[in-house]
C-alpha cells in the first residue's frame, strides 16, 4: 500500500488512472511550521522539565537538557549550536555568565538567561555577555513565551520587572548628582578597578595598553567629577553599574 504524502506516489482507484488521482488539501500531511532545537540549562529538575515542556508546546523539535556548566559544555560540543539556549545563571559548578560568553563564541546566536536575581548589575552583565533576553524565574508562562518568541524572531527581550533597570542604561550620578552615561568599556574598566587590579593588570585583562586604561579612567573621572579611584568605584556601585 502506498504512503500518501507530499511527493509520494498515489495509486489509482477503480476507473481512475494515477495521473488523474487528486488529493484534497486536508488529506496531505503538513510538517509542523515551527521546529527549533533548544538547550535548557538549569540545576533544578522540575523547573528544567517545565521549561522543556513549554518549549515543546511552542514548536521545539529537539530539547537537550543540562544541569551544570560541564554538562552544557559537553552538549554544546557534541551537538553544535542549537537555535536557542535557556540558561540559569546560578549553576553549581561555575558561572552562568561565563557559559553565555562561551556559547556565544561557539556560534550560539540566541541565548536567554533565566535568573532569580533582578540586580541591575546581573541584568546588564547578562546582556553584555551576549544574551538576547533576561527572564526571571518568577515570570509567568506568558512572559516566558513572549521572551522566547522575541528571541527566535531575532529580537531582544527583558522581563517587564527588570526592563526599567535597562532603561537607565549605565548612568552614574557624579559628585554633582548629575547622571553621566558610561560606555560599556568604561564600566569594564571600573569593575576591574573595583576588583583591585592595577592599570597594567586591567590592560592585560582587556587587551589594552596601560596608557589606554589611564585614558579611560581620565574620561570616567571627568564624567563623574572626581579623579579618585575609590570614589569613582563607590559612585558606580551605588548606581548598580558594577558590583
Amino acid at each position: 500500500m502506498a504512503v500518501v504524502g507530499q511527493g509520494a506516489p498515489v495509486r489509482g482507484t477503480a476507473g481512475h488512472s494515477p495521473a488523474h488521482a487528486v488529493l484534497s488539501p486536508a488529506m496531505v500531511p503538513h510538517p509542523r511550521e515551527e521546529l527549533f532545537s533548544v538547550l535548557v540549562v538549569d540545576d533544578h529538575p522540575l523547573l528544567r522539565e517545565a521549561i522543556a515542556a513549554r518549549l515543546r508546546s511552542m514548536g521545539a523539535g529537539t530539547v537537550y537538557e543540562a544541569a551544570s556548566v560541564a554538562e552544557a559544555r559537553a552538549r554544546a560540543h557534541a551537538n553544535g549550536p542549537c537555535d536557542l539556549a535557556i540558561l540559569d545563571l546560578g549553576l553549581p559548578d561555575g558561572s552562568g555568565l561565563d557559559l553565555v560568553t562561551e556559547l556565544r563564541s561557539l556560534g550560539w546566536n540566541r541565548l536567554v538567561v533565566l535568573a532569580s536575581s533582578d540586580d541591575p548589575y546581573a541584568v546588564r552583565s547578562a546582556f553584555q555577555a551576549g544574551a538576547q533576553a533576561y527572564l526571571l524565574k518568577s515570570a509567568s508562562a506568558a512572559i516566558v513565551t513572549d521572551g522566547v518568541k522575541r528571541v527566535l524572531d531575532g529580537g531582544v527581550y527583558a522581563d517587564p520587572t527588570v526592563a526599567p533597570l535597562l532603561a537607565t542604561g549605565t548612568r552614574v550620578p557624579g559628585t554633582d548628582n548629575t547622571p553621566r552615561e558610561l560606555s560599556a568599556r568604561e564600566v569594564e574598566v571600573l569593575q576591574l578597578v573595583a576588583d583591585g587590579q592595577s592599570n597594567k593588570e586591567i590592560g592585560e585583562a582587556l587587551s589594552l595598553s596601560a596608557l589606554t586604561v589611564k585614558s579611560h579612567l581620565s574620561r570616567i573621572g571627568r564624567k563623574l567629577g572626581t579623579g579618585d579611584r575609590a570614589q569613582m568605584v563607590a559612585l558606580a556601585m551605588r548606581a548598580g553599574v558594577i558590583r
